[in-house]
């Protein structure tokens, strides 16, 4: 059984009843194992045993509801086919082993290939390379640009939408200024001719079935299904008042006064919200785009001593890459040739450049901001790190929201219930006043302003908005149920090595005795180290070379292991270690203990250096925190949040650190494999735990945690053991992770509330209950369909608006 996960992206849905009946289908095909559809992404992500299930049978069963979803096709010229049989082989070669291709004929005569496609499953390489390995040559297109076809497939919807929406207004436009002039007696006796209600007909009828066949056909597709959906309440709203209008014209005894103008007028609104919608939802996927956009489509790569210009898609491993100052890196590499500085506010969120030499790894989508350099190639296409995040992106952002499960269940029996409601209605005004007509307009009323769009909108709109700020801040979740979650976090438990504090010794303080300067005592202490391995000494050595210090060669040197080095240098005896260790050699530490002492009281590790049997100095080194950890710190209480520290350390030095950074709670002496056990034990306590952590030891307590949370920079096990990836391997991305949550969160709930609030105040409206209150004035008892139309399109923008709003929201 091989399971995976598929992408496939969809056209045709109008609302959330339209995903929830693509997620049925699909789900009740073998092998498929779990399906969410995301309307605001416009997008299915499957889950399936590739064994029992393919790619096209997912596709058939989307076109079969009555769906689409966007392919792109390509003609191939192949070489080496000797006979009918090779081509058939290529065939079967690309439409077998070649996931994402929908369907591949080969025409041995032209020597050409076709392959229709789908961009996000697989791509020109993918293709070409299973045409190699069947034994045959591709040539791939020179002259033909392969647009994004999901994009272009996007696009040509919003056209078409735009189109019908002109369409409308130009008959609905004249049609409703002279009906409505007619009816306040503004035009003359002529227009209330019979040929005037017959040339309403034909300005309403294009606006019928070419502007508003969406909706026929979206109906149907739904009903076919069995549910309904928005096309269905706007096809019967629009229907009974075009149908009962038409049945006047034709049979004149039942009244005189058509409503071809509300018909129209109701279709041609609701189109200009959905258009309006389409276009402002696809502003919630532009961090998706703007990453996309960070690659560039050509790279000049080194053969053979020469600088050529090859498409990104051709780069390999190993490959020598020039980029010149202003140009992106297209790949992930190492340098190897030059120096420059690079801006890596794409992957990390931060704006200060980053300096690079030879050795130094760099990743693509990345900028060059000043000097040539040469990388080579490490990691291309699907493996770089832009192309990683963008589907750890793509994959949260159409993963569904615990909070979304209310507004699902909503959607599931809205339909159907507004429609009951309009039929009750339209029963009950015609019952109480005898007259038709207006218990008909009510009943129209209740069916277009009535808006499950909203609700569908509510929460993938603000998911995706959130998480699109989220990426361009370095701040990659994993699924919508972490950005949930994270919003309700009350704790958060941060890994001191390496997340708090730097992860190596640092030298914090020298201090010389009687005789000596603090000068002299790092540069004895820095030679006399030089020799050893040990991650103090190195600190010793690293602190007098960043002074420049001149440092002699150890004319002899001999390591007591865990305790100190001794050496002769410049023809002194010198000795460095561990207090005890220098007093066992004899020798007297006389003033300095006081100090030591004190120094050890903070958390810092004392080596004294002696020279010639006598105290000289000492050194204290330490693991410093981050610069930005204290202020990290500061925002998450302001957030109201506790903090605790988990550490290896003694208590002592645990405490040390804790106070410096103004830590809550510390865990001192905690093993590697005891970290989840501490974690778990805050949860015992009721609390909501956010871990914070960016080792391979933190990978079991960031998987126990509610949100676990990796520090970018480290290990790929706690990256991928975490819920949320910092990339900027700064513990300052916590508050600011936080911040967003609670932002999005707070937009969903504003979204589902006027959702609901839309629906449950303005459908009694729509039903004439304002009616019973007499003293009202008339426009505001009797909702009129047409203004029940602009209130349902107003709904829809205002939500994904709202949802646009996180892109301005500040998170620090």
């Amino acid at each position: 059984m091989a399971d995976k996960n598929v992408r496939l992206p969809v056209t045709g849905m109008t609302c959330a009843n339209c995903a929830a009946n693509i997620e049925r289908v699909l789900k009740k095909l073998p092998g498929v194992k779990e399906a969410d559809v995301n309307f605001a992404s416009e997008e299915a992500s499957v889950t399936m045993d590739s064994d029992e299930v393919r790619v096209r049978d997912l596709i058939d069963t989307i076109e079969k509801s009555g769906y689409g979803v966007a392919k792109t096709r390509v003609e191939l010229p192949v070489t080496g086919m000797t006979c009918a049989n090779c081509a058939a082989n290529i065939e079967r070669a690309l439409n077998r082993k070649v996931p994402g291709v929908v369907g591949a004929s080969v025409n041995f005569a032209t020597e050409h290939a076709s392959v229709e496609y789908i961009p996000s499953l697989t791509n020109m390489d993918e293709i070409i390379r299973a045409v190699e390995k069947a034994g045959y040559g591709a040539i791939r297109p020179q002259d033909q640009e392969i647009e994004d076809a999901e994009a272009e497939a996007r696009r040509m919807e919003i056209q078409g939408q735009t189109r019908k929406f002109v369409v409308g207004v130009v008959f609905a436009a004249p049609l409703f200024v002279l009906s409505m002039g007619r009816d306040f007696g503004l035009l003359g006796a002529w227009s209330h001719a019979a040929w005037v209600s017959w040339f309403f007909w034909v300005l309403a009828t294009p606006v019928q079935f070419y502007t508003g066949w969406d909706y026929y056909t979206g109906g149907w597709k739904s009903l076919r299904n069995g549910s309904a959906n928005m096309d269905v309440l706007v096809a019967m709203g629009s229907s009974v008042a075009y149908f009962y209008s038409l049945a006047l014209l034709i049979y004149p005894p039942l009244g005189e006064h058509v409503y071809f103008e509300t018909s129209a007028v109701i279709i041609t609104l609701i189109k200009l919200g959905k258009m309006l919608e389409a276009r402002t939802k696809g502003r919630t996927g532009g961090a998706i785009r703007k990453l996309m956009g960070l690659r560039p489509k050509t790279a000049t790569v080194l053969r053979e001593g020469r600088e050529t210009k090859l498409p990104i898609e051709r780069i390999q491993v190993g490959d020598r890459i020039v980029v010149r100052p202003g140009e992106s890196l297209p790949v992930d590499g190492v340098v190897r040739d030059g120096a420059s500085s690079v801006d890596e506010s794409m992957l990390t969120g931060e704006p200060l450049p980053v300096d690079k030499g030879p050795g130094d790894e760099v990743t693509g989508g990345t900028i060059n901001q000043q000097g040539r350099v040469v990388f080579e190639a490490m990691r291309v296409g699907k493996d770089t790190a832009l192309a990683r995040i963008i589907q750890m992106v793509r994959d949260a952002q159409g993963s569904k929201a615990p909070i979304q499960a209310l507004a699902d269940r909503v959607a599931a029996v809205f339909v159907p219930g507004v429609i009951g409601i309009a039929f009750l209605t339209f029963a009950i005004w015609w019952a109480a006043g005898g007259a038709f007509v207006p218990a008909m307009i009510r009943l129209v009323a209740v069916l277009v302003i009535a808006c499950p769009c909203a609700l569908g909108l509510a929460t993938p709109t603000a998911i995706m908005a959130g998480m699109g700020k989220g990426a361009e801040r370095g701040i990659l979740f994993k699924s919508s149920e972490a950005l949930e979650t994270a919003a309700r976090l009350d704790t958060i438990v941060l890994d001191k090595t390496g997340t708090l504090t730097r992860g190596e010794p640092a030298v914090v303080a020298v201090e010389a005795a009687e005789g000596m300067t603090g000068e002299e005592v790092l540069r004895l202490a820095a030679a006399a180290e030089r020799g050893s391995e040990h991650p103090l000494g190195r600190a010793v050595v690293r602190e007098a070379e960043e002074h420049g210090m001149d440092l002699s060669e150890p004319e002899s040197f001999q390591s007591s292991t865990g305790a100190g080095v001794h050496a002769r240098i410049e023809g002194r005896d010198v000795r460095v270690g561990r207090p005890g260790w220098v007093q066992e050699q004899g020798v007297d530490l006389g003033p300095l203990e006081p100090r030591i002492r004190t120094l050890q009281e903070q958390g810092r590790t004392v080596m004294v250096l002696a020279a010639d049997g006598k105290v000289a100095g000492l050194v204290a080194v330490a693991d410093t925190l981050k610069p930005e950890a204290h202020r990290a710190v500061e925002e998450l209480h302001a957030l109201g949040l506790r903090v605790a520290m988990l550490t290896g350390d003694n208590e002592q030095t645990a405490r040390a650190i804790a106070r410096e950074a103004g830590i809550d709670e510390v865990a001192s002496e905690v093993r590697p494999e005891d970290k989840s056990s501490t974690v778990r034990s805050f949860q015992e306590q009721g609390r909501k735990v956010g871990m914070v952590g960016d080792g391979i030891n933190d990978a079991p307590a960031l998987a126990q945690a509610d949100v676990g949370l990796a520090i970018g920079t480290g290990t790929d096990v706690a990256i991928e053991t975490g819920d949320v990836i910092l990339a900027s391997g700064d513990v300052s991305g916590v508050p600011r992770t936080l911040k967003l949550s609670r932002s999005t969160m707070r937009t969903i709930r504003q979204n589902l509330f006027w959702a609901f609030f839309y629906n449950v105040a303005l459908i009694p409206v729509a039903a004439g209950v304002l009616n019973l209150f007499e003293f009202l004035p008339f426009f505001l008892r009797q909702l009129h369909p047409i203004l029940a139309a602009l209130a349902m399109a107003v709904s829809s923008i205002t939500v994904v608006s709202n949802s646009l709003r996180l892109y301005r929201a500040k998170v620090g």
